[in-house]
């Protein structure tokens, strides 16, 4: 029973809670259980703070036993990767470099609103050092694993969090998105992952990747994703790009249908890239799903004006230096290697370079906004391979281009659509295949109907990895 309240949607919670049916001590002792059990294995957690959440999972349950929850996310298990800073809990990106003896004294603006809803926060979960990489390892933290098979990565940054949630240590987490950061771990570990349109959720401290960076939720369910999204997408004065806030709740686009819907599928983006035959296949028969579901899907060519990864890694090569530049010279010390080289890279660009990367991408920007007023959505692989070993930055046949197996989310963090990974299949040595759906700019609750769609025809969130 315990592991059934571990996987339990959190929206299934909710109504158990409201019905008197189930308590939220109950629920959180199960994630807690689970993380006792399995959590050695996976190495997803930087952070368990069990007292604080039982505390904090008796005061809801005596909030549902006299019917007056805190808010919409009342009781459930959640956790806060370790790039989000939150109060009482030290958050150290993943660095040596970072102190930890410090006032923790601040919750992110996604933090705050999970707190303001009654969310029970478990712990803080790993990342590769500031984020930088699409593996979680760190000299801090060791190997986070893959639920599904252990000598497998589960992708990165957002490694921690997309284990812990395929492997029940809590039904929410907060990821972050740079250049596919929720999306990349949400397919090698089998949830759902959504990076929304720039500006829906509120960030703070400003990221030192700027306007690459996204927060948003990772979930077995894209009801959950929607109920998570409808709270930490509310208002936050701290980010001075955040957008005006809409009032939406998410939770009402998993009730609508995708007849009639345009839909675009390219089967490599445009990008001349080698994709796995097994996650070909998948994706295809994914795509022919939508048709069967009542939309129109139509294999398209994009001729992206500029080589996203062109502009993606002068902008992130730069942001690192930056990001270095504010270090003192012990603490650039304690940086892994790395992370040390993307900064020299940095370092060497000139002024020009940097402004023509910022038009670039509002070439392509346009680019894809043209295209996506043409079509509702844009189907294409999430990931072009399947997970690899574990302390490898980069699959063996990627050595020599160790950014090359990620060539799919990045366009998005640059043009700043909304963007997510579903579950579509698994490969024959059991490893999950990722499907990415692309919304137009704002269309946040379009992916998710779209999502949701194919989830009710492909249910992936009864499917448990065997540790």
């Amino acid at each position: 029973m315990s592991d059934d309240l571990a996987y339990m949607p959190a929206t299934e919670l909710i109504k158990n809670y409201r019905a008197g049916r189930l308590s939220p001590v109950e629920a959180v002792r199960a994630s807690l259980n689970r993380i006792e059990r399995d959590g050695k294995k996976l190495n997803a957690f930087t952070i368990v703070d069990t007292d604080a959440a039982l505390a904090a999972a008796s005061e809801s349950e005596q909030r549902w036993k006299t019917a007056n929850p805190k808010g919409l996310l009342d009781g459930v298990p959640t956790t806060i990767k370790d790039l989000v800073v939150t109060e009482g809990w030290p958050t150290l990106r993943g660095s040596r470099a970072i102190d930890p003896d410090q006032a923790w004294n601040e919750d992110a603006p996604c933090v705050a609103r999970l707190r303001e809803h009654g969310a029970v926060l478990l712990g803080k979960t790993t990342t590769p050092e500031f984020g930088h990489k699409g593996v979680t390892d760190s000299i801090l933290t060791g190997i986070t694993r893959n639920p599904w098979n252990l000598d497998k990565t589960p992708g990165g940054s957002s490694g921690g969090a997309s284990a812990a949630v395929a492997a029940g240590m809590g039904q929410l987490a907060i990821g972050t998105d740079a250049g596919g950061s929720i999306r990349i771990p949400a397919c090698f570990a089998g949830v759902y992952g959504l990076k929304p349109t720039f500006g829906r959720v509120p960030t703070y401290p400003p990221s030192p990747f700027g306007t690459l960076s996204h927060a948003g939720p990772m979930t077995r369910t894209v009801a959950d994703a929607a109920l998570m999204l409808t709270v930490i997408a509310q208002p936050d004065a701290r980010d001075w790009y955040g957008l005006p806030y809409d009032n939406e709740d998410y939770s009402n686009s998993v009730d609508g249908k995708i007849t009639g819907l345009k839909i675009a599928f390219s089967p490599d983006l445009g990008l001349d890239t080698q994709v796995d035959t097994e996650v070909a296949e998948a994706v295809f028969n994914a795509s022919r799903q939508f048709s069967d579901l009542g939309a129109s899907v139509e294999t398209i060519d994009i001729d992206w004006p500029v080589a996203p990864r062109d502009i993606l890694l002068i902008h992130f090569t730069s942001s690192v230096a930056k990001m270095m530049s504010m270090l003192t010279e012990e603490q650039r010390a304690k940086i892994e290697p790395t992370l040390i080289a993307m900064a020299t890279e940095g370092e060497k660009l000139d002024m020009l370079s940097l402004k023509t990367a910022e038009l670039d991408r509002v070439v392509n920007g346009i680019y894809m906004n043209h295209l996506l007023a043409q079509y509702d959505l844009l189907l294409c692989p999430t990931l072009p391979v399947l997970a690899f070993d574990v302390g490898q930055p980069c699959p063996n046949d990627y050595v020599d281009d160790p950014f090359g197996w990620i060539p799919f989310t990045p366009p998005f963090n640059l043009t700043g659509q909304p963007a997510a990974s579903i579950p579509c299949g698994f490969s024959d040595s059991g490893l999950p295949i990722g499907l990415q759906i692309v919304g137009p700019m704002y269309g946040d609750a379009t992916v998710l109907t779209a999502s949701r769609a194919f989830e009710r025809a492909r249910p992936f969130a009864d499917k448990r990895p065997k540790l």
